[in-house]
């Protein structure tokens, strides 16, 4: 009965969609209300965000400003590449040298002159004892596990004590050109006289076809060091790659040309310079052009108002990161103190500009009132550093808001829960009383018929 009545059948009203209507016109002013908060608050949350991830990007470009190294930046150019490379890093000095390069640092390579059938068949047994320089030697017993041409390749670049060695097998022609025959091949793992290696054998006639005390065992090549002139200066070293000799520059020796000099020119890398400062400049450009946009009154030009309009929080960083870029710099000269007085301004918009002109005269006048500038002490970059930490540490100002408001948005989700649950009450009361009244209309109807059947029974 009950289940009919509530499609009212009783009363012939639609009551589901009644209680529906009187449910929705109690509930949806308190569900607009949330809505509209919730909407504010996800916008400044968003808000929030968008200018978090603005001034961090900013403090990239500011901190790469905020390294001193930077300032001491150098080029470094070789006149011969094919003969030698050059690249400058930390601690470089301007000045020019001449580069010459007598020999270069080779790896020992040692061919066995045994000759197998393949890598499958057996040398022989014994142990190994391989020496590599001044290093601790490191030493293979070679038994029918190991003892094939592969197995003695495979245990001697495998073994965890090598400190120099790598096998290889050739398969080449035979002594007689008749046939293909293969060879154990060991290289040293780096170049130079100090990673020579040498190999002992103990073991039967097989094995000590392997051992490099006899001379005839082995061909190939020996170990070489690199030898170089530096402004006249005579240079060993072990290795190819030379980054000891020209502070700060590294050397690369690509061939020996006896009798050629190579100009090596080391100076003051101006263009890295100049595009650290140029990204700065844009990085500030779209840091202040975020804050326009999230800070924007819409007024009578329509679009909608920034997400943080009226915010106090990011009018204080805007107006700390706009005075920053201002205040003089006590520690510079007082020729170049100032953003402005190296070629870089901020107009009436707050949009920052860069006169690369003046500032590569400020480069080549003073360059270290340039570095003063901003990686001093109480340098822009080094402020402006600071001030960006400040916002986007854990319990600052930004992340403070973003707390609160994500407890706001808490508290509406459960006020929504609230009121959706308070509705759900009235909705069951309101469905038992008009259920009540579709079942006693039901029945006034039911009771009317029978009535009026006896009536008309007796007329």
């Amino acid at each position: 009965m009950a289940i009919s009545s509530s499609l009212g059948i009783g009363s012939g009203m639609d009551i589901n969609g009644i209680v529906s209507q009187l449910v929705a016109a109690e509930g949806q002013p308190q569900f607009n209300a949330i809505s509209r908060q919730e909407t504010v608050a996800k916008a400044q949350v968003s808000g929030l965000g968008s200018l978090k991830s603005a001034l961090s990007t900013f403090q990239t470009a500011v901190r790469k400003l905020n390294d001193i190294n930077l300032f001491k930046t150098h080029l470094a150019t070789s006149g011969n590449e094919g003969i030698v490379k050059v690249a400058a890093g930390t601690g470089s000095v301007a000045g020019s040298h001449t580069v010459q390069v007598t020999n270069l640092a080779k790896a020992q390579k040692s061919v066995a002159a045994a000759e197998f059938t393949g890598a499958s068949e057996v040398v022989g047994s014994g142990t190994m004892t391989f020496s590599v320089g001044a290093k601790t030697p490191f030493s293979l017993t070679i038994d029918s596990s190991n003892n094939t041409l592969a197995g003695i390749r495979d245990a001697i670049n495998g073994a965890s004590d090598n400190n120099g060695v790598t096998a290889s097998i050739i398969n080449v022609n035979n002594s007689t050109n008749t046939g293909t025959i293969s060879k154990l091949v060991l290289t040293a793992k780096d170049t130079g006289l100090a990673n020579a290696f040498s190999v002992a054998v103990v073991g039967d006639a097989g094995l000590a076809r392997l051992d490099s005390s006899t001379p005839a065992n082995f061909t190939g090549e020996a170990a070489k060091d690199a030898n170089i002139l530096v402004d006249g200066q005579a240079v060993t070293r072990s290795s190819n790659v030379i980054s000891d000799v020209l502070q700060g520059v590294t050397l690369d020796l690509q061939s020996a040309v006896q009798g050629t000099d190579v100009n090596v020119d080391i100076k003051l890398d101006n263009e890295a310079i100049k595009k650290t400062i140029t990204d700065f400049v844009a990085a500030y450009n779209t840091m202040t052009s975020t804050t326009e946009k999230l800070g924007k009154f819409a007024g009578k030009d329509g679009g909608s108002n920034g997400a943080l309009l009226g915010d106090s929080t990011l009018r204080n960083i805007r107006n700390d990161l706009r005075q920053q870029t201002s205040v003089p710099v006590s520690s510079a000269s007082s020729a170049f103190n100032t953003l402005k007085s190296i070629g870089i301004d901020i107009d009436k918009s707050g949009v920052m500009t860069m006169d690369g002109s003046k500032l590569d005269k400020a480069l080549a006048t003073n360059l270290s009132s340039v570095s003063d500038v901003f990686s001093s002490s109480d340098g822009i970059a080094t402020r402006l550093n600071a001030k960006v930490i400040q916002y986007l540490q854990t319990g600052g100002s930004l992340d403070t808001r973003q707390t609160s408001l994500n407890k706001q948005l808490k508290t509406l989700s459960d006020k929504r829960d609230s009121v959706q649950l308070r509705l759900d009450n009235v909705q069951k009361g309101l469905m038992k009383q008009f259920i009540a009244m579709d079942i006693a209309v039901g029945r006034f109807q039911s009771t009317g018929s029978f009535l009026s059947n006896q009536i008309n029974q007796w007329s």
